[in-house]
């Protein structure tokens, strides 16, 4: 391992708006009573990476809550470090699985949920890995209030066609869909906000899929 990414993952161990591994269990049910010490709303961002989304998310919207989720402490650490030092203490970061998201978050506890330029995982045998096969729309059911959107950006077209596919495979509530966001009416202030990867596949002239569901 590289000297940044162990001194990077020594300095969240200190950070106060990152939780780790099985810290973040303690808060099911109680995120924004016992966390954020607030009645807001609380909005995750599944495989966050760098944390770009999560904490421009916060700066929009100070009268909710925002958690960013990822496994790589290394890609945490830089979201996690901006929001402490620009003052945004409406956001936090739990590094864990995605797969154990039922074991730290209560049924109806979660407002909305980001997905932001996931692994596509685009091998067939790595279905129930991708972010929206059924294994993991099963869980954001159990855990989102009735009615909250989850919202998908995606470089990968087979990614969108294929979570476009279980939306109606399920007949879940489609409210947007757009294979060209920032060609579209839709490219608002937030959907406007831009990854580290997203702005790298604008350079190369690729369109950006969009799709807003829910339950």
């Amino acid at each position: 391992m590289g000297k940044d990414k162990l001194r990077r993952f020594a300095e969240i161990e200190t950070f106060s708006n990152v939780l780790q591994l099985d810290a973040g269990k303690a808060f099911k049910g109680e995120w924004g009573n016992t966390f954020f010490k607030n009645n807001n709303p609380v909005v995750l961002e599944l495989a966050c990476g760098k944390g770009e989304y999560t904490v421009n998310l916060a700066v929009l919207f100070p009268q909710k809550n925002f958690i960013g989720i990822d496994y790589k402490g290394n890609r945490i650490w830089r979201g996690a470090k901006t929001a402490l030092e620009d003052g945004v203490n409406n956001v936090a970061f739990l590094r864990m699985q995605i797969e154990n998201l039922v074991d730290y978050f209560a049924g109806g506890e979660v407002d909305e949920i980001w997905i932001t330029f996931p692994d596509p995982q685009p091998q067939l045998s790595r279905e129930k890995k991708r972010l929206t096969s059924p294994r993991f729309l099963n869980m954001y059911r159990q855990i989102l209030r009735p009615g909250a959107f989850i919202n998908l950006k995606t470089d990968n077209d087979d990614f969108h066609a294929y979570t476009a596919g279980q939306i109606e495979e399920q007949k879940l509530n489609l409210h947007v869909r757009t294979e060209d966001l920032y060609n579209s009416e839709y490219a608002d202030e937030v959907l406007s906000i831009k990854t580290y990867y997203e702005k790298k596949y604008l350079k190369h002239n690729k369109n950006i899929n969009y799709l807003k569901f829910s339950f």
